[in-house]
């Protein structure tokens, strides 16, 4: 348990908090790797200010198994934190500290069993896969995939360290983060006729995405999830300078959470329609000016059940024989999937202390991970 912690103390110090530079995590990463002579490479954001991380143990042979998790973490900004967030703590069996649980305290269980991997002698390999940006939309887990499949054999199965206390999830929503910006004309408010009124027009379309929402509530298509239906979420607007001019522009922000069976892109497509051919003709009726654009500022990707080799080894390592279960978040897990690699969610902790004020992991869920770990190096070298 003294390796494990000390692995979370020095990840919980690194402020990864979404947006920021991860780099001096993933040094910390290299530095340990490189201590045990594991070969690895940086998958770096555009800009360079961060990078996802990609590091091989065992044989380049296809059939190994990527471990998957984010380095990135919530901000505490606002919350009511009772001591340092950047600092771990040890309260009885809880280790306290921004990001233990989601979630670093799955990458301390992986950095903590890398030396038994080195020594073990693997048949097939174990891939780490790191990425950035996951908590604002899983921004670097598709290059960090393309990356993988470019630069490694083919892996038969990926485990996404995210807390399911341990429990084996084989499915979860999606999300997808909309920005629409609605430009109008605009005039004095008494010669509305001359103008074109962009928040009217983005309260048009917030009234039928509202009715589209209302639509797929009624369809509740998958009952493993709760809800159980894709959910809608206008969460945003905002336009207009003065009571007495006509606003020229409104900025709509919503989000949708696909269910597995639902077409995320189709459902944008829907929108899209709706907006060329209901609201953008009543905006530009008067006047002739006036359009509506959209641009998707987040992707998660949804994760559908497969029964496939990653469930298979989920079970094995773990021992958990309960029905495949669900989350209501979103992980990197969907992108591993639409590559064509069988995925499972599977990490220790809980959800229900993620992104809260003194967010703390048991460290009864992290010796139980290690020790499923373990497993998986025993599995792994026959």
């Amino acid at each position: 348990m003294r390796d494990l912690e000390e692995h979370l103390a020095r990840l919980v110090a690194h402020d990864t908090t979404s947006r920021r530079s991860n780099l001096a995590l993933i040094e910390d990463v290299e530095a340990h790797l490189d201590a045990h002579g594991v070969t690895h490479q940086r998958v770096p954001s555009a800009d360079g200010t961060r990078a996802g991380l990609i590091a091989r143990i065992g044989p380049a042979r296809e059939g190994g198994v990527v471990l998957s998790a984010h380095t990135d973490c919530v901000p505490v900004e606002g919350q009511p934190w009772s001591r340092d967030p950047f600092t771990l703590h040890r309260d009885g069996q809880r280790l306290s500290g921004r990001g233990t649980t989601d979630m670093k305290g799955f990458v301390a269980a992986v950095l903590a069993a890398v030396p038994a991997m080195v020594s073990a002698e693997l048949a097939r390999p174990v891939l780490l896969a790191l990425s950035y940006d996951e908590e604002v939309g899983t921004l670097g887990a598709p290059d960090l995939v393309a990356a993988l499949l470019a630069s490694q054999p083919r892996p038969s199965a990926v485990l996404v360290g995210e807390p399911t206390e341990l429990r084996v999830v084989t499915a979860h929503k999606g999300v997808r983060v909309i920005t629409t910006e609605v430009e109008g004309r605009d005039g004095h408010s008494s010669q509305p006729q001359h103008a074109a009124n962009a928040v009217v027009a983005a309260a048009r379309l917030a009234v039928a995405i509202d009715e589209l929402a209302r639509v797929h509530r009624e369809a509740a298509v998958d009952s493993r999830f709760d809800p159980p239906y894709t959910t809608f979420n206008l969460a945003m607007i905002e336009g207009g300078q003065a009571i007495n001019i006509v606003p020229r522009t409104c900025t709509l922000r919503w989000e949708y959470r696909p269910v597995p069976a639902d077409d995320s892109e189709a459902i944008l497509e829907q929108v899209r329609r709706i907006a060329d051919q209901q609201v953008v003709p009543a905006l530009t009726a008067d006047t002739g000016a006036g359009g509506v654009r959209f641009r998707v500022e987040a992707v998660a990707r949804a994760l559908a059940a497969d029964d496939g080799p990653a469930e298979q080894l989920a079970r094995l390592i773990s021992g958990d024989t309960r029905p495949a279960g669900t989350v209501p978040f979103g992980t990197d897990g969907g992108h591993f999937q639409a590559a064509g690699l069988s995925t499972v969610v599977w990490g220790p902790g809980s959800i229900a202390q993620a992104h809260q004020p003194d967010e703390w992991i048991a460290a009864s869920q992290l010796e139980a991970c290690a020790a499923g770990l373990d497993r998986l190096i025993d599995h792994l070298r026959h």
